[in-house]
């Protein structure tokens, strides 16, 4: 394999917490795999933003709890500005509610601090390969389709309900007045959330959603 190659499997990763020890555990459990680079490392979200605009970055590791603005803000901050980078959040905290609003905010996955180290690496690789991570104990809070539901926008769920409908996406633009490309962006959004690949899951879902 060529050096431009190789060079282009690696994962790019920005690190943001405002604990320097943990960054530098996060570095050291990172760089045992050979296809991740940590970078960047920022301690806030000022620092955050700026370094996303000097390097080129795949994935942001995000914490939630940070002097300023929260890793959740953030999240949404980076997905508005900065929409091709994946972020991952890597907390503390187990609550749903905290999962729920990362996704919401943009987030591609939700990882505990004391997950493995070789769980963090898993969900750095199934994020970049487009898929969403949870840590198991927190994909077992969030199976229930009502918490699932909980993930997605009052739009989104007015789209989910007409998926249930067997509406195909030029009925729904029409009930809800809205183009076929916005109602194409809602169910690929809803699919992303749901961690839902198909057609036939996301239908199966939507009805599922609808009699609970």
């Amino acid at each position: 394999m060529s050096e431009s190659a190789s060079a282009s499997t690696v994962t790019r990763i920005m690190l943001v917490d405002d604990h320097p020890l943990v960054r530098d555990g996060l570095r050291a459990r990172l760089e045992t795999a050979a296809n991740l680079q940590v970078i960047a490392e920022a301690g806030g979200a000022d620092e955050a933003l700026k370094l996303a605009t000097l390097h080129e970055i795949d994935l942001v590791l995000m914490d939630i709890n940070m002097r300023g603005m929260n890793g959740i803000d953030l999240t949404a901050e980076f997905h508005a500005r900065f929409p091709e980078i994946a972020v991952l959040i890597l907390s503390m905290h187990d609550k749903s509610e905290y999962v729920m609003q990362s996704i919401q905010a943009g987030a591609r996955g939700y990882v505990l601090k004391d997950a493995p180290g070789q769980d963090i690496i898993r969900a750095i690789e199934a994020v970049i390969s487009g898929g969403i991570y949870y840590s198991a104990s927190l994909a077992r809070k969030l199976s229930h389709p009502l918490a699932s539901g909980d993930l997605l926008t009052s739009r989104e769920r007015q789209v989910l309900q007409h998926i249930a409908n067997g509406e195909s996406n030029k009925q729904i633009a029409r009930e809800l007045d809205l183009s076929v490309r916005t109602v194409e962006t809602h169910r690929l959004n809803i699919k992303r959330k749901l961690g839902i690949d198909g057609q036939a899951e996301l239908i199966k879902f939507a009805v599922e959603q609808r009699y609970e």
